[in-house]
């Protein structure tokens, strides 16, 4: 029988919750640890909140929250989640970090976790599904109805770029530093159907392209588009999908909160849609990918360069209400601290790596920085 589009859940507006792709490293050489299944298994005796899940490869792990209302209840969850993970880790002798991507694992290594929807994607993409051992942080702000959704995909697509910036924690890949800030999404833009929603604005034309793209054999589900934000209408949000997992939990909440603010912010004011943000989009995303914080920000509406980082701290500026009435202001003192100080997790990594010269004690830091914060 032929999947339909689900229809778009009613939600509480502006609730959140995010997915952390972890990381699962051996604590004798610090490459990856193929150990998903028995830790899943161990795991699933434990009582915890959220959802523990696999991923596409046995090396990764993934953290559901739950549905929340506010930063603070997020920040309680993800860190009881840790806590949980990282004593069941040390009673497992394996290491937990995050990351955009393991830094010397080699793709070819990797074998795929064994269950029907991964071995599809391993048997449809080929290679591309064990080189998919990254690590990404995926947001969900609700809203109304399937037409706000569609309108802030298109909305939140001009400010992406600062996503990448400040979830940047993945400047080494398969043994090198690339010289990006994120090496991940490099990854991700191999997939056929990566990149961004087509440009329709109704939920009715949704509805109509997605019935066009399951007649053609093209998707089976709205998991088959692996776009950088997507509407998701069984859960009733919209998805950010272009942050790579960061290094805490503090900082993945601070994500979720700016997000959240974000979209408050754009369903109040209703900025005025234009297909021009495209012309520029996907050079934005390299910019931000390659740079970070020291990325030009392309705006195509009013023909500007603009440093990424003034960008960032425009953005901050006209927050502030809805930092204080979603009661989170300290968001927004964290990723002006950042931006200011371009301190992004590839910052530290790349500090690491100056001191240990070493990939290896590079992943140490990163497993002890995840269990210690």
């Amino acid at each position: 029988m032929m999947n339909v589009l689900p229809a778009f859940k009613e939600n509480p507006a502006f609730t959140i919750g995010v997915e952390l792709e972890l990381q699962l490293v051996n604590l004798q050489d610090f490459n990856l640890a193929m150990e998903a299944k028995d830790f899943l298994r161990r795991l699933s005796e434990t009582v915890h909140p959220g959802e523990i899940k696999p991923e596409i490869t046995l090396a990764m792990i993934e953290l559901n929250s739950s549905v929340h209302a506010s930063y603070q209840s997020l920040m309680t969850e993800l860190r009881a989640m840790k806590s949980i993970v990282a004593e069941e880790a040390a009673r497992s002798h394996i290491g937990i970090c995050g990351g955009g991507a393991h830094p010397f694992q080699k793709w070819k290594e990797q074998r795929i976790f064994p269950i029907e929807r991964f071995t599809h994607i391993s048997e449809q993409y080929g290679y591309l599904a064990k080189q998919f051992t990254v690590f990404g942080q995926h947001i969900h702000v609700a809203c109304h109805q399937g037409d706000d959704a569609l309108y802030l995909c298109h909305a939140l697509a001009r400010y992406l770029p600062q996503f990448i910036a400040l979830s940047a924690a993945s400047p080494f890949h398969q043994g090198v530093d690339t010289s990006f800030d994120c090496s991940r999404l490099t990854v991700i833009s191999a997939f056929p159907l990566s990149g961004t929603p087509p440009w329709v604005l109704t939920w009715k034309e949704f509805s109509d392209y997605y019935d066009k793209m399951m007649t053609l054999g093209i998707i089976k589900s709205m998991k088959d588009f692996y776009w950088d934000i997507r509407p998701k209408p069984e859960f009733g949000t919209i998805e950010l999908r272009i942050c790579d997992t960061p290094l805490t939990v503090e900082k993945a909440a601070d994500l979720a909160a700016y997000a959240q603010m974000l979209v408050h912010w754009l369903l109040d004011t209703r900025p005025v849609l234009s297909r021009e943000i495209y012309l520029t989009y996907l050079f934005n995303r390299f910019n931000a990918s390659r740079y970070g914080f020291d990325a030009i920000f392309i705006d195509p509406l009013r023909r500007k360069h603009i440093p990424l980082l003034d960008d960032i701290l425009h953005t901050c500026q006209q927050l502030e209400p809805y930092a204080k009435q979603l009661d989170c202001k300290i968001v927004l003192e964290h990723i002006k601290k950042a931006a200011n100080r371009r301190e992004n997790d590839a910052a530290w990594l790349r500090k690491q790596h100056t001191l240990f010269h070493s990939l290896a004690d590079t992943v140490r830091s990163q497993t002890e920085r995840w269990s210690r914060e």
